[in-house]
């Protein structure tokens, strides 16, 4: 079983999706420390595949033949605008399918969340070949359709509506850099297709109680105008829920814990630096009631200029 970034990565989509269900990528956007310059519109597709066949039940590890293997392909369209050079507004809207190879349980397929964020660059100061600066990011992510979240693993979704704080450090010496982030999800609580259920008691109710969810990132790499490429330890902790039981079906309010790493790169294209190509993958080494995942993604943007100015030089952290 698996359940459904945050993600998304979020948290709009995030790695709990990948890890769980449907995955979202998050590819230089609203977790790293780059930002789009004034009047500049960032946008692309971007595709991710995650799967896994063994998975936690609580904190035991096992599998499940009556699943196979469970896999969740994730087509998005992403996008970043320069409102100025130190405020941007980024949206991600993923169409998700779910698929298992075994047993009778059918995958499902549809639009899920749009996902907003403002990103703001309130402070950054130079020293020599060093930078460090601050980053705050608000997001709000909610259900495009109605689709079913109490049907995990195969869920595209939880279908609750999400708001997140996040905090961003970067510190960049030449051209090598170091970026630490926290998040803070708040999620509302959801409606399923029945009356009743039991999660550590019995529930007179179709309402369920959604707990919020902590995010930790911390990345570090290379990066110029041309080339990034970096390392990835993303570890989430769900604010409450329970666990699975013995041989049952995952639950949206379950506890969804995970550790994942990976790597990535975005390369632009010198003789059409409007043009970058994306890519990487991340693995679930830990968890707690998620699908030990492998995913990968890759997507194409390309930057439209609306300011009909000519481009000067640029900070390799402003694309």
């Amino acid at each position: 079983m698996n359940f459904v970034r945050f993600l998304k990565n979020s948290i709009g989509a995030s790695l709990l999706l990948c890890a769980l269900s449907p995955a979202a990528v998050k590819a230089q956007t609203d977790q790293d420390a780059i930002m789009m310059m004034k009047n500049n519109f960032c946008v692309g597709p971007v595709y991710n595949y995650g799967s896994w066949k063994n998975y936690w039940e609580g904190t035991l590890k096992r599998e499940n033949l009556n699943l196979g293997k469970v896999s969740t392909q994730t087509y998005s369209v992403m996008g970043n605008y320069g409102i100025t050079s130190k405020l941007n507004v980024l949206f991600n809207m993923p169409y998700v399918k779910t698929n298992a190879t075994a047993g009778t349980l059918h995958g499902l397929k549809g639009f899920q969340d749009l996902s907003l964020w403002l990103k703001w660059m309130p402070y950054e100061k130079d020293w020599g070949n060093s930078t460090f600066s601050i980053y705050g990011v608000g997001g709000v992510s909610f259900p495009t359709t109605n689709y079913v979240a109490d049907f995990l693993p195969l869920s595209i979704g939880l279908h609750s509506t999400n708001f997140s704080g996040r905090i961003i450090a970067d510190y960049q010496v030449g051209d090598f850099f170091v970026t630490g982030s926290g998040t803070y999800t708040y999620r509302t609580n959801i409606k399923i297709d029945r009356t009743s259920y039991y999660t550590d008691q019995m529930h007179q109710t179709n309402k369920v109680d959604m707990p919020d969810v902590a995010v930790y990132n911390l990345r570090a790499g290379y990066r110029t105008h041309f080339l990034i490429a970096e390392a990835v330890v993303t570890r989430q902790t769900t604010l409450g829920g329970f666990d699975i039981r013995r041989n049952d079906m995952p639950f949206p309010s379950n506890r969804m814990n995970m550790t994942a790493v990976g790597a990535g790169f975005k390369y632009t294209v010198k003789s059409l630096p409007a043009l970058s190509i994306i890519g990487g993958g991340n693995h679930v080494v830990a968890g707690r009631n998620v699908g030990q995942s492998t995913s990968f993604y890759g997507g194409i943007f390309y930057v439209l200029n609306f300011s009909h100015a000519k481009k000067t030089s640029q900070d390799p952290k402003q694309n």
